[in-house]
Order: structure tokens, then C-alpha cells, then sequence
């Protein structure tokens, strides 16, 4: 039975790519916000040059984000979509979720509507049609 599941390798990998990042970027964060004398919980002032802001932002992003990149991906294989677009869209996410991290850690272009919008747009667009595929796929 797991050899079905071999098929959707690159899709499980990145899964576990992602939960890995947003993992590894908690105690950074923690850390940054500890760093300005922030209690746990509590959120940088909303300054897109502070570094403890956006390194918040991004770790908010990938924990928000996560859930459902999960919930899409695991339908999708679990209900046998196309492994190739499962695949092919579940890496494509997490590369737009790793462009949009770096750009959001570096804080390169605009706060809003630039580089980090469009991969924030690819990312979901991939995630939306996962799920579309998975309802396919279900019926």
C-alpha cells in the first residue's frame, strides 16, 4: 500500500520542507522578539525595517499558511489526483513560499503589492488548485 504513495514523493518532501522551515524559523523568531524586550506572544511594532518585524511576519506567514498547504496536499494524494500536478504544484508552492520568506527576511521591494505579493499569489494560486484537484479526484 505505501507504494502508492512512493508516486507522490516530491509532493510529501515538501511538506516536509516547509514544516521543517517554519519549525526552524520559531526560536529565531522567539529570539528576535526577546531581543527587543518583547514578552512571547507579543508582536514587533508594525515597522517593515525592523528585522524582529519581518522575521515575524514571515514565521506568521508559514504557520498561517501551513495548515492548509497540508490540508490540500495530503486530500490530493490521499483521494489519488495526478501525481504529476500534485507534485509538480506542491513543489512549486514551496519554492514560492521560500522566494516570498527571503524576500520578506531581506526586505527587498515594497511592503505590499510587490515581489513578495506575487509569490504570496503563485503560492496560494498552486494551493487553490490542489485543492480543486482534490475535489476532482474525490468525485
Amino acid at each position: 500500500m505505501l507504494d502508492v504513495f512512493a508516486e507522490y514523493s516530491h509532493a510529501i518532501a515538501s511538506l516536509v520542507i516547509f514544516t521543517l522551515i517554519v519549525l526552524f524559523m520559531s526560536p529565531f523568531t522567539a529570539l528576535a522578539k526577546q531581543g527587543k524586550g518583547l514578552a512571547p506572544g507579543a508582536t514587533p511594532e508594525q515597522d517593515y525595517s525592523d528585522n524582529a518585524y519581518r522575521l515575524n511576519r514571515a514565521y506568521l506567514n508559514g504557520t498561517e499558511t501551513l495548515p492548509a498547504y497540508l490540508a490540500v496536499t495530503i486530500a490530493a494524494i490521499l483521494l489519488g489526483a495526478s501525481p504529476f500536478w500534485v507534485n509538480l504544484l506542491a513543489s512549486v508552492a514551496l519554492v514560492a513560499r521560500i522566494v516570498m520568506l527571503v524576500i520578506h527576511l531581506r526586505g527587498i521591494g515594497k511592503q505590499n503589492s510587490g515581489l513578495r505579493s506575487i509569490s504570496y499569489v503563485v503560492g496560494w494560486a498552486c494551493m487553490v488548485i490542489l485543492g480543486v484537484l482534490a475535489l476532482g479526484a474525490a468525485f
